[in-house]
């Protein structure tokens, strides 16, 4: 590059740099990169009116596209006409200028020119007049450097030439050569106008206009007048060229500056992010970006003309925003990043905090003309409406759980404190529930995570449809749920809420295609009668939960004082267990399971006891719902299972054991290998052993769940179906489940022989069930005669209950077999009535006649009295406990001064296991 092309480079880049500062995201209006970057603006019958240096208003010409396509077309062909073309379009007043030069010589010479000189002066005004058709083939596309050269030749050199040979043939024949030598220079300053920036075409023209007058005197001093007039024109021209080129490289530069302002502002406005707009001095827009007159549900042309306050939402009573912009405006002062609420067609009519509502920060300032008359405002504006979005998004995941929409902890604790600390004693009382989803760990531990968010989803709207309005419902996390009724409220009110939450929990739920049933347990505490601060409520009404879990789940307990004491004992309890664990403390029993129709011992149920150092014997009951909140249960379950085997290993062959499996254990992937190392320590036959398995465990995937039963059948144990009829699932696994035996619960066994109960019916259901599918069946629990009596008549194939033994120790059982393993059942005739011992008097009316006696103990269907004497059995008599509480009944036996009486009807308890015939004053004789 040439030092002058360079510097002209340099010069073009520091004019960029000059005129192009960045955009900022303050936005004060648009950017002025340079004289021609502008807003672009829109035209026709939409076109806004503009103020002018006078205050006048004028329109725009072009649409924004069109003016913006329009100079990125006239750019290149500026450049090409001013830098690559010889002649120019039009010469035409050239021609005109020379042809009016020639009239004084006419006049000066006494007429026209002879010869050949007057046949040159019409070519030259002739090619000056048709040089438009020689520029035409110059621009022809492919035209080469040899036709550009004779079109240079034609156009500029021959016409040129011809009329300084006119001028020099002129003055010899008598036309002054001052005259003609000023017509001449006249022609060339003309010509210099014509050609300017052609620096070859203005070369030649004069060149060829002075070489004539040589040609006519070939004198020395005409051909050095000649010469150094060329050299002066060669210098002339050359300092010509490189200032034209500089010109030219300042201009590229400018228009590369509008070029990427008008590219960066567009692209600006098609992200959406941002957008621009411009007023006139009455404030009514003279521009708007296609964008946010979109957002508006507008053309822009519908918006042009309208004032710039219309386009933010009129909400009724202006916001601080509206106002902040009034003021701004009235005040042409600049403002930034005034938050507003586009005035959309989506949220006409509506409170305007819908989803489709738009938020927009305006930025703009005052802008004024040369002679600093105001013209209106520029500026821009951005989309808020993601960011406002973020804003209350992370807002409510502050104080709402992602999951299920309820309130979160913070919230619901922070509501908890807000009642507490009413101003009114009254508006402090409220009643909190703790609720915790029974089974629902299994639903995850089997079918996912995605499933257990499925579930928490249905339960939480379960849950808002049975509180209603009626208190505030929220997820503390994982599956614990609070609820928080206001205002006082009864105990049997609040008992009902809970029971309804129960119900309605526990009711089957379809996720992902699997029909699944869970519990809740629900614990209740009352402010200010179990606390006053949030602390101690959240504190009791977690011990409350924990005493709904120990009564046996699916429960409401409310907190009571005695609690505390009880969560102290859950917790020495969990960790006396691990220890126990640790130091081996616990041990197996052994209860024998009894073939009716034989009375052979073929087997036995090992159950688990512990022997509390302080506590004494504690009941599976006791330890293993800790056993399975501490984690325990798994560890426990594999203990048992080696245990069972070694003692199996020394009974007979023909003795099987079952050994029960928790839904947890059958969830883990690596039971089979543990039952698989479990009989192969032991060197057992795998078809001794014998895992009873409940009904909880088809609430998991389906596939798992046969995959799992599959890998058990392939080490060879026996599978029995526990608890049958108290779990939730259908019937259909039984289908396709494997099982060898079904367990009939000891709740359908326990009262089957009373009048008019169902039990006897669902047994022998079960029993025809089992009979078609070939498994055998075991009724649990059987504990008198007739019962017993009734589960053979039934059907039953095996009996495991106390009418034949207790559970013993491995020593007893291994001594029980070793004989005939023959059993004999030994037990009371009936089942009695759970009989509540006491010491009152009561009345006694038979015979016509009413006799003193007192109670001992009483019972739902009976009592026994003392101190009746020679009454018959069969006889009718009528009992007064109380002023006004009686009840009728029949002797079934009398034994000296004691009576045993059957009631008509069954006596009512209270919810506290108390009678309600009972309560009063007791009764006393007459007189």
């Amino acid at each position: 590059m040439r030092p002058m092309e360079a510097r002209a480079a340099r010069e073009g880049n520091r004019r960029e740099r000059e005129l192009a500062p960045p955009l900022r995201a303050s936005g004060e209006g648009v950017a002025q990169v340079s004289g021609t970057a502008r807003l672009p603006r829109p035209s026709g019958a939409a076109a806004a009116t503009q103020p002018d240096r006078r205050g006048g208003e004028r329109r725009t010409a072009l649409r924004e596209g069109e003016r913006h396509t329009a100079l990125r077309a006239a750019r290149p062909e500026k450049a090409k006409r001013s830098q690559d073309w010889y002649l120019p379009r039009h010469s035409r007043a050239l021609a005109l200028l020379l042809g009016l030069a020639y009239v004084p010589c006419v006049i000066l010479a006494g007429g026209l020119p002879q010869g050949a000189s007057l046949a040159t002066g019409f070519a030259s005004v002739f090619l000056l007049a048709v040089a438009s058709l020689f520029a035409a083939l110059e621009r022809r596309e492919g035209t080469g450097i040899a036709v550009r050269i004779a079109v240079v030749a034609l156009g500029v050199a021959l016409p040129m030439g011809c009329a300084g040979y006119t001028l020099a043939h002129w003055v010899t024949q008598g036309l002054p050569w001052q005259w003609a030598l000023a017509t001449l220079l006249s022609i060339n300053a003309a010509a210099a106008t014509v050609y300017r920036a052609r620096v070859i075409s203005l070369f030649t023209g004069k060149i060829a206009s002075w070489v004539p007058f040589a040609l006519i005197d070939p004198s020395p001093l005409m051909f050095a007048a000649i010469i150094g007039g060329a050299l002066a024109l060669t210098l002339i021209a050359r300092f010509e060229w490189k200032d034209a080129e500089a010109r030219r490289a300042r201009s590229e530069a400018r228009d590369r500056v509008a070029a990427r302002a008008e590219d960066i502002l567009r692209s600006f406005e098609e992200t959406g992010e941002g957008w621009f707009w411009e007023t006139d001095r009455r404030g009514a827009l003279t521009y708007i970006s296609p964008k946010a007159a979109h957002v508006l549900g507008k053309e822009p042309e519908q918006v042009i003309g309208r004032p710039l306050t219309e386009i933010v939402h009129p909400a009724p009573g202006a916001s601080d925003a509206e106002r902040t912009l009034a003021f701004h405006l009235s005040a042409r002062s600049a403002f930034q990043d005034i938050e507003l609420r586009a005035a959309s067609a989506a949220d006409e009519g509506g409170d305007g905090n819908g989803e489709d509502a738009r938020w927009w920060a305006l930025t703009g300032r005052p802008v004024y003309d040369s002679y600093k008359n105001f013209c209106g405002f520029r500026g821009h504006g951005s989309d808020l409406t993601e960011k406002r979005r973020s804003q209350q998004q992370v807002s409510r995941l502050a104080h709402y759980d992602s999951l299920t929409g309820l309130a979160n902890r913070v919230q619901m604790s922070r509501a908890l404190e807000q009642i507490l600390a009413a101003p009114r004693e009254r508006d402090r009382a409220c009643a909190l529930f703790l609720l915790d989803l029974d089974r629902f760990k299994q639903v995850n531990d089997t079918l996912g995570h995605p499933a257990g968010d499925a579930l928490l989803k249905q339960v939480a709207q379960r849950l808002e449809r049975v509180i209603g309005p009626a208190g505030r419902c929220g997820r503390l996390g994982g599956d614990e749920f609070q609820v928080i009724v206001p205002a006082p409220q009864t105990r049997e009110h609040l008992a009902h809420i809970a029971r309804e939450i129960i119900a309605s929990l526990s009711q089957p739920y379809t996720v992902e295609g699997h029909a699944v049933v869970i519990g809740a347990s629900v614990g209740v505490a009352l402010a200010p009668e179990h606390g006053t601060t949030s602390e101690e409520l959240i504190r009791n009404v977690d011990l409350a939960l924990y005493a709904a879990k120990d009564a046996g789940r699916g429960c409401h307990r409310f907190y009571s004082d005695e609690l505390h004491s009880a969560a102290e004992e859950r917790a020495e309890l969990e960790k006396d267990l691990r220890e126990a664990i640790a130091r081996g403390e616990l041990e197996l029993y052994y209860q024998p399971v009894v073939y009716a129709a034989s009375e052979t011992i073929v087997g036995f149920e090992a159950l688990m006891r512990w022997n509390h150092p302080r506590r004494g014997a504690l009941s599976p009951g006791k330890f293993v719902p800790i056993a399975e909140d501490a984690g325990l249960i798994d560890q426990l379950g594999q203990w048992a299972l080696r245990t069972a085997c070694d003692d199996l290993a020394r009974w007979p062959a023909g003795i099987r054991c079952a050994v029960n499996v928790s839904p947890l254990q059958f969830a883990n992937p690596e039971l089979p290998n543990i039952v698989a190392n479990a009989l192969a320590h032991s060197g057992i036959d795998p078809a001794r052993l014998e895992l009873e398995i409940t009904e909880s465990v088809f609430m998991g995937d389906g596939a798992a769940t046969d995959a799992m039963f599959a890998a058990l059948k392939r080490v060879g144990v026996r599978l029995a179906l526990d608890d049958f009829g108290t779990g939730y699932s259908s019937l259909g696994y039984l289908r396709k489940a494997p099982f060898d035996k079904i367990k009939i619960d000891q709740s359908f066994v326990r009262g089957a022989t009373e009048k008019g109960s169902r039990n006897g019916a669902i047994i022998a259901s079960i029993t025809s069930l089992a009979e078609a599918l070939g498994m055998d069946t075991t009724a649990e629990g059987v504990e008198t005669l007739d019962e017993l009596e009734l589960v053979r008549m039934l059907g039953c194939s095996h009996v495991q209950g106390y009418i034949y033994h207790k559970p013993m120790d491995a020593r007893a059982a291994g001594d029980l077999v070793e004989g005939d393993c023959t059993a004999q059942a030994d037990g009371p005739r009936a089942a009695r009535q759970t009989r509540t011992n006491l010491l009152r008097r009561v009345l006694v009316m038979h015979a016509g006649g009413v006799d003193d006696a007192t109670l001992r103990n009483i019972s739902e269907g009976g009592a026994l009295l003392e101190g009746l004497w020679n009454v018959a059995e069969g006889a009718s008599v009528e009992i007064e406990f109380s002023a006004g509480r009686r009840a009728r009944g029949v002797i079934r036996w009398s034994r000296a001064n004691r009576t045993g009486i059957e009631f008509d009807e069954p006596l009512r308890r209270r919810s506290d296991g108390s009678f309600a015939v009972l309560r009063g004053t007791p009764a006393r004789l007459a007189g």
